[in-house]
Order: structure tokens, then sequence, then C-alpha cells
């Protein structure tokens, strides 16, 4: 079966972008030389395990290839880029809304707090946006606690593949997570019913792995020295009852799918929490993505559809570079210009949106790549 639905290489003729979906580990981000190809990013195959369709056991033959390749790869790319840094910036907007339900984490460096690592990792770090629905309470209790489940269940000494056990460590944990918190839930009287998105970064060393539940989104600011432009790569896949797999899960488990909601009502279709919904094919498997850093990159903005109701991620990407450009942004005694520059970049997003008439909680993260 396969781990990871691979993006098809730049360039590749459609036959080839077929071939290439067997055999490949991930669903990958194209690599450096394609920020052009910033579409292909949307051809992203589902990594929910057992929920794709069509998948097909890999023979040991294909699984050592990969093995072989993903080991050339990581030397090509630890040999051409050392580690780089990541710091996170967040504005948070309530908007129209009565209160504010969005959270978020960020956690620059969880090194220290993931030991004993495997020898083949240097730095391990983590940021996340959760997106309340029906109250406040799954969000925090995200927010509160899946990294600390994924801090217990990350691999510890030596693994035959950092790849493959990070992607079980990450889907074991939002199933604890979510299992928790609907045990907690269905004890109150009455039963809470708050259920929330998840999209989570975990960088380790220079590979993202991109966890996601919902319809907050994860975007790569990539830069194409070619056309010395910069493009808004899509780090993460949408969960709605609209899509068509996600609909045919809902009808098999014997939910309804009406004005593009689950039952009439929510508006997503994978959630931690939503207790009420889970026996209607609502799942709290994520979609896994992982993408290489390269020295071409700029930032990662993970944010909720607050932004995204009223922003492309184009749109979002290309404010944001303006704002770190801005001559005009002041600096604090004692803050480093790069600081100001990315809280600055965040605030104004988050204002712009609200200006542009996003009725919503408006969360936005940029997490700066330091070269």
């Amino acid at each position: 079966m396969d781990l990871f639905g691979d993006l098809p290489e730049p360039g590749c003729s459609a036959a080839g972008k077929e071939a290439q979906k067997g055999p490949l580990l991930f669903d990958d981000l194209p690599p450096a030389s394609s920020a052009d190809s910033a579409s292909s990013a949307t051809e992203q195959v589902s990594s929910a395990g057992s929920h794709g369709k069509g998948e097909k056991r890999k023979s040991l033959e294909e699984e050592e290839k990969n093995g072989r390749e993903e080991l050339v790869e990581k030397k090509v790319c630890k040999g051409s880029v050392g580690i780089l840094g990541l710091k996170g910036y967040v504005a948070e907007r309530k908007g129209e809304r009565e209160d504010m339900q969005d959270a978020h984490v960020i956690l620059n460096d969880i090194t220290k707090e993931c030991q004993p690592l495997p020898s083949q990792i240097t730095r391990v770090s983590y940021f996340a946006v959760f997106d309340g629905h029906g109250g406040v309470r799954a969000s925090k209790f995200a927010a509160q606690n899946l990294h600390q489940n994924l801090i217990k269940k990350f691999p510890k000494g030596e693994v035959a593949s950092v790849e493959k056990t990070v992607k079980r460590c990450l889907l074991d944990t939002f199933k604890h997570t979510d299992e928790e918190f609907l045990k907690q839930a269905s004890s109150q009287k009455p039963a809470w019913k708050d259920g929330s998105t998840a999209t989570c970064v975990l960088a380790v060393d220079n590979t993202l792995y991109i966890a996601n539940l919902g319809d907050s989104r994860a975007i790569l600011c990539r830069y194409n020295e070619d056309s010395q432009k910069h493009a808004a790569l899509s780090l993460s896949k949408e969960h709605n009852p609209t899509q068509y797999e996600e609909r045919m899960r809902i009808q098999k488990a014997g939910g309804n799918v009406r004005d593009g909601r689950v039952l009439g009502v929510l508006e997503v279709s994978r959630s931690i929490g939503d207790g009420q919904y889970k026996r209607c094919g609502v799942i709290s498997v994520p979609d896994i993505k992982r993408c290489q850093l390269t020295h071409n990159d700029r930032f990662i903005l993970i944010a909720c559809d607050g932004l995204f109701k009223v922003f492309t991620p184009e749109e979002a990407v290309n404010f944001i570079v303006s704002c770190l450009e801005d001559k005009n942004i002041q600096t604090r005694e004692g803050k480093l210009e790069a600081d100001a520059r990315y809280e600055a970049a965040c605030n104004r997003l988050a204002n712009k949106a609200v200006q542009r008439g996003s009725a919503d909680n408006v969360t936005v993260m940029v997490v700066r790549i330091e070269h």
C-alpha cells in the first residue's frame, strides 16, 4: 500500500505523471527549480491510509528502490543546504464573531523535548493553527495536547526509516488526540459539541511534514530565480464534504451532504472533535504531505479559512512579500529588524482580511525561513 501519494516532478508528461504515482513514497512538493509549477501542487493524492481509492501494495523490490532513492535525495539535499532556521510569528483578529475560537502553537525548537533522537535528526520544530467551531474547547484542547502527544510518540533512538516513522507518529498523534478530546467531551453534561480543524507543520531538519484536517491551509513561499517572482505552493489539502471522495465516505457511513455541509450543518469533512458527526463519516485522519526546504524558500504561511475567504494564496504571499520589503516599517529599540518586519506582515495581513469583509475569526501565522 502506498504510504504517501507523490506529486509529479515538474515538466513530466501526463503519462509520466501516472507512471510516477505508484513507486514514490510521499505526497511531495516539486523541487526548487519548479516555482512556476505551483499549480502542480494541487494534484494531491490522499495519504489517509486505507481511505485512498485504488491503492495497490508495492513489491518488496519497489520498496527497496524507494529507500535507496530517498537516501540519495536526502544526501544531496543535506549537502547543498545547511539546516535552515525557522521562527514563527502570528496575528489574530476576532472579526465579526462574538468570541475567538481559533488557537495556535509556535514551537521554534522542540529538539530537546524529543530526545533521544535518531542520529539522522538534528532539529525539530512545530507550528500549528486550529480553527474551532461550535465552541472553543476542541481548538484549545488540540493546541494544548497535540504537540505533547507528538513529542511522546516521536521516534526515539535509531529507526530504519525516519520518513515512515514520522508519518506513523503523526497519524497516531491525531488519532490519540481526537480520542482523548471525544472522551472528555462525551463525559460532560450536556456533552460538548465543539470541533476544530488542524493544520500542523512539523519540521524535521529541512524536511517539512504537513498534517491537515479541514479547511485551514499551509502555503510555502518559494522564490523563482528565473522569473524573479515568488510562487505560492500549497502544502495542504482541504477537506470539505463537497469533494467526491469525502462525500462518498460520508454517504457510505450513513450520513448525507446538503448545501455543501455534512447533514446540512458541518462545513468540514475531517476534524478533531465533532463527536455527533463521527458516526456520519467525519474522520480525524489527516492528509500528510512532505516538502524538502531549499535555499529559494522564504516563509511558510499557515492560516484559517477566515483569511482564505478573502485572499487567494498568491495574493496573501505577495502581500507578505511587499510588507517584508517595506522600508518604512519602524523597528523598536532592542528588536531585530527581521522580527519587526514579520510581525508587521502578520498584523497587516490579518487587518486587511477584516477590512476586506472576512466575518470569521482570522489567524495568520508566518514562519520565517532563516538562511
